[in-house]
């Protein structure tokens, strides 16, 4: 039963797609309550943000991003998304080398190396900059049913995992950028929308 379970919920065929909320919405400012209920509900809520991460596409996303404002988040640095094309010529995505990960209430318990990374994230759709991060880290955290896990991360995951646990303390990536930097692409940003939202009313 847990077998089918997990497999229910890690896969990326089975979740509802849900509405990914973009910067500034408040819930993206706010620092996430932690889970103290590990139900069904919590559950569905992680089979439904695994779904969304693989059918937006992305490698991680929070529960804020979701607009839960909840300590968890899922990645998957290592999955492929191939496209290919159905009989009558409709678009279809076959995914492969899958390897979800779940993770909530993580706590980041240490931090060695520096490494620049160009970051972009579905809150921010069509942003993307060079981002400062620890090149390794540790990482503490619970699964769906609340057993507690540590992992060490290096890379890309590590890259993951801090930008998506930022999200849990209401920081966005342009955050972590300078000053200049960061008021200069979030104008750019705020503009873009402005006139996505202007040219759908028109």
């Amino acid at each position: 039963m847990e077998l089918e379970t997990k497999r229910d919920i890690y896969s990326h065929e089975k979740g509802d797609l849900l509405p990914i909320v973009t910067y500034p919405s408040p819930v993206l400012k706010k620092i996430a309550k932690p889970v103290k209920v590990f139900d069904e509900k919590i559950k569905k809520l992680c089979q439904d943000m695994l779904y969304t991460m693989y059918q937006t596409p992305g490698i991680g996303l929070a529960a804020p991003q979701v607009g839960q404002s909840l300590r968890i988040f899922v990645l998957d640095v290592d999955y492929n998304r191939v496209e290919s094309l159905g009989p009558s010529s409709e678009k279809n995505y076959k995914f492969e080398n899958l390897n979800p990960l779940i993770f909530i209430n993580p706590v980041i318990k240490s931090k060695e190396g520096q490494m620049t990374y160009e970051e972009g994230c579905l809150s921010l759709p069509g942003l993307y900059e060079e981002v400062n991060r620890f090149e390794k880290i540790s990482v503490e955290y619970q699964d769906v049913e609340g057993r507690n896990h540590k992992m060490d991360a290096t890379e890309l995951l590590s890259v993951c995992i801090q930008h998506e646990n930022d999200h849990l303390e209401g920081v966005v990536f342009l955050e972590r950028l300078s000053f200049l930097k960061r008021n200069f692409l979030t104008k750019k940003y705020l503009k873009g929308q402005k006139r996505k939202k202007n040219s759908s009313h028109s």
